[in-house]
């Protein structure tokens, strides 16, 4: 039996506090890219009683994802949106979830990102990391942006940290490590930078601005 709207939000005050999590059910954020970094974002926020989560991908979920993205062999072949917003139903069946199955470019950004409050990159490829990065900043100076960079390999998680580049703009990873230098990518490691960024964005909504 799933529990009420009441049962579960009371749940989260008693862990969380009142005034926390009034703040987190109320907010808006996108996670765009929902692969190895966004699929453990987007259900970290989830847990956390994030109110509003907008999904956002164009990509199917392929074997070569659940070594470590949040997905299922059942979900093979499905859309990314669709599976993450399955999952996260079940996880928070109260948060409101909207998902669009699209590519982000310099064409679509400002009207898909218009309604969210905070903009998570978690994208896999260098130049769609920078196409975001470079449009919200130009274009939606006034929503904060959390991204990732640098999470490749088995170096030392301690290596991976947040930092506040300028004004609204927040980086997590180690800045260095990247896939196409032939590094592999492994769970534990994409989940520590996850961790960085979904913890950065509830810092941001508790109002605790500093990285």
């Amino acid at each position: 039996m799933i529990p009420s709207r009441d049962e579960m939000y009371n749940a989260l005050v008693e862990r969380h506090g009142e005034d926390f999590q009034k703040k987190v059910s109320a907010s808006h954020v996108a996670v765009c890219g929902i692969g190895g970094l966004g699929s453990n974002i987007a259900i970290a926020l989830a847990r956390a009683g994030v109110g509003h989560i907008h999904i956002i991908d164009f990509d199917r979920v392929d074997i070569s994802n659940l070594n470590r993205q949040q997905y299922f062999p059942e979900q093979l072949g499905m859309y990314k949106t669709e599976a993450m917003k399955e999952t996260l139903s079940r996880i928070a069946p109260y948060c409101e979830i909207t998902s669009d199955c699209v590519r982000l470019d310099e064409t679509n950004i400002s009207e898909i990102l218009k309604n969210d409050d905070i903009v998570c990159e978690a994208f896999d490829v260098a130049e769609s990391k920078a196409v975001l990065v470079n449009n919200v900043l130009e274009k939606l100076p006034e929503k904060y942006l959390v991204s990732g960079s640098g999470m490749a390999g088995l170096g030392s998680a301690n290596t991976i940290t947040t930092r506040r580049v300028v004004g609204n703009f927040y980086l997590c990873g180690d800045g260095e490590s990247d896939v196409s230098d032939g590094i592999g990518l492994y769970s534990s490691r994409v989940m520590v930078c996850a961790g960085h960024q979904a913890n950065m964005i509830l810092r941001i909504i508790s109002g605790e601005l500093n990285a």
